[in-house]
């Protein structure tokens, strides 16, 4: 029986965020069909189902009552207001699945970007586990044609969400690493080389292994 000199790698949570219509979603589904054992957290949300979305799957729908009652009890890594709705990510399944060793995908906004890296700071297992990628397209323009084509917004609602837009691509430093979105394929590219190369990182084994 062969002894394994390095002991695996330490999980990673990798956090996408983007602006409304920068392709996020579609990224994350993609991610989860090419990367085998990755893990998605479901997000809770007080907005109403689109068509086609099921509740486990896609979100946990809340009313606004429960989702209250869960804030007040803690249960949230991150939680924030969008577009009127609110959203949340439940911090017992990040951890339980970063201690199983599990890979963690957040599809999560701006807002709750924040929110989880200033959690992070003073929790050594969130910190150590923690990639952030921001994914924007390379202009304005293009996420305003974006947004158009989407069909789901009225004129008047998609000026609202490119200047939310515009408010959340100002904050792309705070990110590990920029990702401006070309095409889907090459976009699931390029996010599974950063996670590859975070795996690889000697970091990432626990300390005192070696040869």
């Amino acid at each position: 029986m062969s002894v394994l000199l390095f002991p695996p790698p330490q999980p990673v949570l990798l956090l996408i965020s983007a602006p409304s219509g920068g392709g996020k979603t579609t990224l994350c589904q993609q991610l989860l069909a090419a990367v085998p054992g990755l893990a998605r957290v479901v997000t809770c949300t007080t907005r109403a189902p689109r068509p086609g979305e099921c509740d486990g799957r896609d979100y946990h729908f809340l009313t606004p009552e429960t989702f209250e009652q869960q804030v007040a009890g803690g249960e949230f890594l991150e939680h924030a207001v969008v577009y009127g709705h609110r959203y949340g990510t439940r911090r017992a399944e990040v951890l339980d699945l970063l201690q199983a060793g599990r890979d963690v995908l957040l599809n999560v906004d701006v807002q709750g970007a924040a929110s989880i890296r200033a959690m992070a700071a003073d929790h050594p297992a969130l910190r150590a586990a923690l990639v952030t990628v921001f994914l924007t397209p390379p202009s304005i323009e293009i996420l305003a044609e974006r947004l158009r084509r989407r069909g789901q917004d009225a004129p008047a609602a998609v000026e609202r969400r490119l200047a939310e837009a515009r408010r959340e691509i100002a904050e792309w430093r705070h990110f590990d690493y920029l990702v401006l979105s070309a095409s889907v394929a090459e976009d699931l590219h390029r996010v599974q080389a950063i996670l590859e190369a975070e795996k690889l990182r000697t970091a990432r084994r626990p300390s005192g292994s070696g040869a």
